[in-house]
């Protein structure tokens, strides 16, 4: 006979719920107001660079589901040590991405896309082995959705491009990247 856990239980009604209603009041529970306004411009990016107003619209909600659900999973303390471990070299991946990011952008004729793509590559991988037993394959999915979307080489090209339309958002998520920074949220 199986074993009934109610604490398990609980937690798969939790991130199914909040996958379901990955919405700003839900987003403002797990995010911060900087991370917010940075995930708003990453919408705008997606949109202007797709033109697909529901393709962006998808990949940012996929970035929130992942978002809220390994939020749920510290809040429970369903991380081994081991996976603890492998989620703090995840966040120094973030960091190096984000000062890379904001020095690619602060620093005339110094961006390069191969590193830029290989950092969010390796992060996604990270991700991935650190929620490998805790969530879904088609969590998997929206993981590898967002990363690869965002590690875009044409994307990331014109992101950066000096005088590119999406040049103004970078400039916004540079600078809520350097608040999370110095504010020692990233």
């Amino acid at each position: 006979m199986e074993a009934f856990n109610s604490k398990d239980m609980a937690l798969k009604a939790q991130k199914k719920i909040l996958s379901q209603m990955a919405n700003k009041s839900v987003v403002q529970m797990f995010i911060d107001d900087t991370s917010s306004e940075i995930l708003d411009e990453l919408y705008r990016v997606s949109k202007e660079y797709s033109g697909n107003r529901s393709e962006a619209q998808k990949v940012v909600k996929d970035l929130i589901k992942v978002v809220v659900k390994i939020a749920v999973l510290f809040r429970h303390n369903r991380f081994s040590d081991e996976e603890l471990k492998l989620a703090q070299n995840f966040q120094k991946k973030l960091r190096q991405g984000a000062m890379t990011a904001i020095s690619f952008h602060e620093v005339d004729f110094t961006f390069d896309k191969a590193v830029m793509s290989e950092i969010l590559k390796e992060s996604r991988d990270m991700l991935l082995k650190l929620v490998n037993t805790h969530l879904t394959t088609k969590s998997h999915g929206r993981i590898n959705h967002v990363f690869n979307h965002y590690a875009d080489h044409e994307l990331l090209t014109q992101l950066y491009n000096p005088a590119g339309p999406l040049k103004p958002h970078l400039t916004k998520i540079c600078n809520g990247l350097n608040k999370l920074l110095e504010n020692g949220t990233l």
